[in-house]
């Protein structure tokens, strides 16, 4: 299984939620090995892509999910995962975002808002597009 590295960006705050996203086409016995064993470090995320559904894992550390549709639009947010409990399958998700605990807080991402995700290179030009 080979990650891809990505930037996630919240254009509507205008902030970054990571620098360090992995991304995969991840199976859901794959997703939840990778997710019982994760670990994350702010400025790190899981982008799941396409998203299956989130398996019954034993996770080490609670999560933050941004679920998103095919725009990369915020439809729902799920602070602190599995404590706060999330139907396993949303049938909207074109993807889920996984993020550090408190990563929606502090960013204040909420449901309307647009995200970007891509590579560094291309992050950076798409910046300086949204800036001018």
């Amino acid at each position: 299984m080979e990650l891809q590295r990505l930037c996630a960006y919240n254009q509507t705050r205008e902030c970054f939620l990571g620098l360090e996203v992995a991304s995969a086409d991840l199976s859901v016995a794959d997703l939840g090995i990778l997710l019982g064993k994760l670990a994350l470090k702010s400025g790190e995320g899981l982008w799941m892509e396409p998203f299956r559904g989130i398996p019954e894992t034993n996770m080490r550390t609670p999560l933050d999910l941004i679920y998103l549709d095919e725009e990369s639009r915020v439809f729902e947010v799920v602070e602190s995962f599995p404590t706060f409990h999330v139907t396993s399958f949303s049938p909207q998700a074109a993807s889920v975002l996984a993020l550090p605990a408190h990563s929606i807080y502090s960013s204040q991402t909420q449901s309307g808002d647009q995200l970007v995700l891509c590579v560094a290179e291309e992050m950076q030009s798409r910046l300086e597009r949204f800036s001018s």
